[in-house]
């Protein structure tokens, strides 16, 4: 790893490891400043804007949470690496969780201090494609999540049902980098008289029916991630067992003696409202407080609409590969329909739809019956051919038609050429519909 052209404050009293932690990080190729107290880092920090900051939480005339909030009050606040001993480890995640980007417990092996170094000063990737969406609360979650990806602090998902809270889950494990297991356990579909031996697994003969031993889905992440999905519905005995999970970073199988380590990072999700589930006693405050280091946010698809025609394009597009179908997309009328609807479901519901219409669409334009088959008009036995399936296909045809031509400017081989068909087919079409060139 090279330091070289960055610049690196160090808050540290201690002469012997400051001299030691200076040293190394010169060797690696950084300029570091070294200040041995309170005072002089909040007198210099602003004018030596470094690229991270190396700070104690102890410090003889104050403590590294005074020096975080000055800088915090900058308008660029640089990273934050907080030298931290156990009984300080609270505060340590207290200063995380308002922006600090992550602790390190005394004492550390040289190693590992540069790797969580070299990690926050990572750039994050700013003009990075969107993933998660186009829409601005989109791009601030993926920014978000880039820019903790790395940390092994617990992580909060919270949103709706159908959000894709999962999927966010899944995006901060590739930002991780890491080839290890991504487990996801589903905390309200599992039997709560299983949980615990699905959660921490269990020897032979723990029980009646333990006919081997089994691993765990905590020893199953290894050091990857273990996302556990409606954490608000895990049994209040399970929310101890988890709580001392993280407290100890080890467990016991159900029926074992030897202790476990668990290396994986915790990543927790909810539809429910936690703050109200403690005062109502049903999910333990300080299991909360241990989960809800990093909190993030995912709106409702209602609220960012910029993100439904987009989203629905990707999943026409990977659908109809999956099915193995040619589909041209979705009509305008289709779109339009689509940002007209509430989303109650959000994410998922969206997905639901286009499925559903990219199996049983006609093609090779997906249409607003497609999606919304239950605002279709039922078929009038009296008049077969005015509510037929082809006199409706027949009137969305010729308002497409009508549509390319209006946005062509009358341009027929334009029209054409947008609605994907030739030129021979659309004068056909025009003149099956009774469409004049003129009329548009």
């Amino acid at each position: 790893m090279s330091l070289e052209g960055r610049t690196i404050a160090l808050v540290e009293d201690d002469p012997i490891m400051g001299e030691a932690l200076m040293e190394r990080l010169t060797l690696e190729g950084a300029k570091v400043l070294w200040w041995q107290d309170c005072r002089s880092a909040l007198e210099n920090l602003a004018a030596f804007a470094p690229d991270l900051v190396v700070c104690d939480i102890r410090l003889p005339d104050g403590t590294g949470e005074d020096v975080f909030r000055m800088a915090s009050a900058q308008p660029e606040c640089p990273p934050f690496l907080f030298a931290t001993g156990h009984g300080d480890i609270d505060q340590a995640v207290r200063l995380m969780r308002n922006g600090a980007g992550d602790y390190i417990t005394k004492p550390f092996e040289t190693g590992r201090f540069l790797d969580r170094v070299a990690q926050l000063l990572r750039p994050i990737e700013q003009g990075a494609a969107p993933v998660l969406g186009v829409s601005p609360q989109m791009h601030e979650v993926q920014r978000l999540l880039q820019r903790i990806g790395r940390l092994p602090a617990p992580v909060l998902l919270t949103g709706e049902t159908g959000v894709g809270k999962e999927v966010c889950a899944r995006y901060l494990h590739g930002v991780r980098g890491a080839t290890a297991p991504f487990v996801a356990v589903n905390c309200a579909a599992i039997p709560k008289d299983l949980m615990e031996s699905e959660l921490f697994g269990h020897e032979k003969g723990a029980f009646t029916g333990a006919s081997s031993r089994h691993l765990g889905y905590a020893e199953r992440a290894r050091d990857g991630i273990l996302f556990l999905d409606e954490i608000g519905e895990l049994d209040l005995k399970l929310q101890a067992k988890l709580l001392r999970l993280l407290e100890d970073r080890s467990f016991h199988r159900l029926g074992g003696e030897t202790e476990v380590a668990f290396r994986a990072r915790l990543v927790c999700a909810t539809n429910a409202d936690l703050p109200a589930r403690v005062r109502e006693g049903r999910f333990r405050e300080d299991l909360y407080y241990r989960i809800n280091v990093l909190t993030v946010s995912i709106p409702p698809l209602r609220e960012r609409p910029d993100d439904i025609e987009w989203l629905a394009g990707r999943l026409v597009e990977m659908l109809a590969d999956d099915v193995g179908v040619e589909l041209a997309g979705l009509s305008g009328h289709a779109v339009d329909e689509l940002r007209g609807h509430d989303w109650p479901g959000n994410v998922r519901e969206l997905r639901n739809r286009i499925e559903r219409a990219v199996s049983l669409s006609p093609g090779p334009w997906i249409m607003p019956g497609d999606l919304f088959p239950d605002r279709c008009p039922p078929l009038s036995v009296t008049d077969s051919k005015a509510g037929s399936l082809e006199a409706a296909r027949d009137e969305a045809e010729k308002r497409e038609i009508l549509r390319a031509l209006r946005q062509s400017g009358g341009a027929i081989v334009e029209a054409a050429g947008a609605l994907g068909i030739s030129r021979t087919t659309m004068w056909e079409k025009m003149r099956r519909h009774h469409i004049e060139a003129s009329q548009n």
